[in-house]
């Protein structure tokens, strides 16, 4: 009976841990940059991404820092995946009241833009 037990918990501790990822910064996304002021004319909008850490069973403390660390490392990657350089009106709008004490999953969203370095 013991080993039975031992190894369902072993079993719920591996996809427990299968739940908890983070979103690693890629090759790609680590070229792209956050900017607060709108691209010139030089640059070309491809259009919107999305990024998203899901911290249910993570909870607000990821790997690097947080669950928005994730999220904005996802966003980083997607924006890269569409061929952009810059994420331009970045915004959160998960950060609600609830995801202070609960945790939540966190999302960022942004403009992609590919600009001349």
């Amino acid at each position: 009976m013991r080993i039975k037990v031992s190894a369902g918990m072993a079993v719920a501790a591996l996809l427990l841990a299968g739940c908890s990822t983070s979103n690693d910064l890629s090759a790609g996304g680590q070229g792209v940059r956050f900017v607060e002021d709108k691209p010139g004319n030089e640059c070309q909008l491809l259009g919107n991404a999305t990024g998203e850490q899901s911290n249910w069973f993570s909870g607000q403390q990821g790997s690097e820092g947080g669950s928005m660390r994730g999220a904005a490392n996802a966003l980083r990657n997607n924006a890269a995946a569409m061929g952009g350089n810059v994420l331009y009106g970045v915004s959160s709008p998960s950060q609600t009241l609830l995801s202070s004490f609960a945790p939540t999953a966190s999302t960022m969203t942004g403009q992609v833009y590919k600009c001349p370095n």
